[in-house]
């Protein structure tokens, strides 16, 4: 079933319960915090259902079509589809929207590529999986995850002596019909537009913690589930003209509090097995497919960022200047950098002992620490090219509503090639990119979406092929001997 933007937004309407700050949002799809993110996503299921689109966004198995980014990739070329795919999706929004729903899809469908992982000698829960990855897909589901314990649980002691409620989400009932989940899980982005979340560990737990070992899939609207956002961006908006990224495509973050909520057995995926619940992620296609999707829409975003500050300076006139032109070099060399990093995943890639074919793992997390590095420094070359144009700006759009603010402003803020409204909204768009507290947030979201930097050095070290570079220098050593053995 492939799902139109007027059903998907219908389909937010459904009993979710959303709080920011004190106040329980009735409607995601009105709600001035969400309403205009809540049709941007309906902008991606029109695509998926616009006929124009169907080769690009669409595959065909067993007489039905679904997203593409719920194929299971069996060739090089199925990964050139879900590649472009992804790509056409992450344009929509220009890269904004980082946890679209090609994101998670990517996790579960690399899952179901080696669901056998979830056979244990414990519990058999492949068939929840596969059963799990088919509803999604056949029902066009957008999944959010939330996958991090909050802050300061590693002291559990601390609580346990103090009296105090455990905050980490964790298994504290079951039954024949399933399990009983009460705690806290972050950080599900996209959660109030998606229609379920993923729950479980991308951190290792000690032993001990069985419990909150658990893996599973709830709906967004299940009985006992809260999200509660941060600040939306998108309510503190001026106006379209004023911060255009903030206004669509402010995703939001939120906590996850489960009280009480009720998970049958054929929604869990992982239960009272430590090391399986982080296993699942490194040692199937889950983790390198769904993270795939976030270098591809790393480098729709880049594309945009080095189209604004090409645009930048033929505004400001300093494009004929070497130095400018220098920069703007060096950005487009960095462009083509992760171009490179993405097409490398694909044309590398690795074939799985199933039929299945994965993504190049290795240059994915390589990939991914390049963006950590260099994401920074991006925004602050573009900064330097911005210069106080954005300072000179009047305070808002509101000066256009005045005749008589309006006549002045054309008159002195005009420039021969560009009228004062055309360097306004270019100005300010590139400032909601960088500078305001939407721009802020993608900061740490760029540096922080897969964990600190060591994380992300870490998942290099692993994959890295240390054998084949050893051979290098041990071959070298033993190519030549001491003076006196020659």
């Amino acid at each position: 079933m492939q799902m139109s933007g007027d059903a998907y937004i219908e389909s937010l309407r459904d009993g979710r319960v959303v709080y920011v700050g004190g106040e329980q949002v009735k409607d995601v799809t009105t709600h001035p915090a969400f309403r205009n993110s809540a049709h941007s996503f309906a902008v991606l299921y029109d695509a998926k259902k616009d006929h124009a689109n169907r080769d690009l966004l669409t595959y065909e198995e067993n007489g039905d079509r679904h997203a593409i980014y719920w194929m299971r990739p069996r060739s090089r070329q199925d990964l050139v589809r879900r590649m472009q795919a992804h790509h056409f999706i992450a344009d929509l929004s220009y890269g904004m929207l980082g946890r679209s729903p090609d994101y998670y899809a990517g996790f579960v469908t690399g899952l179901a590529m080696q669901p056998e992982i979830l056979d244990s000698p414990k519990h058999k829960f492949a068939s929840n999986l596969l059963a799990f990855y088919a509803r999604c897909r056949d029902n066009d589901l957008f999944l959010s995850n939330a996958v991090t314990p909050p802050p300061g649980t590693r002291k559990r002691e601390v609580y346990v002596q103090r009296g105090m409620t455990m905050p980490a989400l964790r298994v504290t009932g079951e039954d024949d019909r399933g399990v009983i989940l009460n705690g806290a899980k972050l950080l599900a982005t996209s959660a109030p537009f998606s229609h379920s979340i993923w729950l479980g560990n991308i951190q290792p737990l000690a032993p001990g913690l069985e419990k909150e070992s658990i893996t599973c899939a709830v709906p967004i609207n299940a009985a006992g589930l809260s999200l509660w956002s941060r600040k939306s961006f998108e309510a503190h908006a001026v106006s379209e003209f004023d911060n255009p990224l903030a206004y669509r495509f402010d995703e939001s973050d939120c906590i996850v509090i489960c009280q009480d909520v009720k998970v049958p057995w054929a929604d869990v995926f992982v239960h009272d097995e430590t090391d399986l619940s982080v296993d699942l992620y490194y040692k199937t296609a889950a983790h390198s497919m769904g993270n795939h999707q976030a270098t591809i829409r790393f480098h729709s975003k880049l594309q945009f960022l080095v189209g604004i500050s090409r645009k930048i300076a033929e505004v400001a006139g300093t494009i004929n200047i070497p130095a400018v032109q220098d920069v703007l070099g060096h950005l487009a060399a960095l462009e083509g950098m992760i171009a490179a990093f993405v097409q490398a995943q694909v044309h590398d890639h690795e074939t799985l002992p199933n039929g299945y074919v994965n993504i190049n793992r290795r240059y994915m997390y390589a990939a991914i620490y390049w963006c950590y590095e260099y994401y920074p420094k991006i925004c602050t070359q573009i900064a330097e090219l911005m210069g106080g144009g954005v300072m000179q700006m009047p305070s808002d759009i509101s000066v256009l509503d005045n005749p008589k603010t309006r006549a002045m402003f054309e008159s002195y803020w005009s420039t021969p090639e560009h009228s004062a409204t055309e360097r306004f909204k270019l100005f300010k768009l590139a400032w909601d990119a960088i500078g305001t507290d939407f721009g802020g947030r993608h900061m740490l979201y760029e540096r922080f979406y897969l964990g600190p930097a060591f994380i992300v050095r870490g998942h290099n070290f692993r994959e890295a092929p240390w054998d084949n570079m050893s051979r290098l220098v041990d071959r070298m050593l033993s190519s030549y001997g001491a003076p006196d053995q020659r």
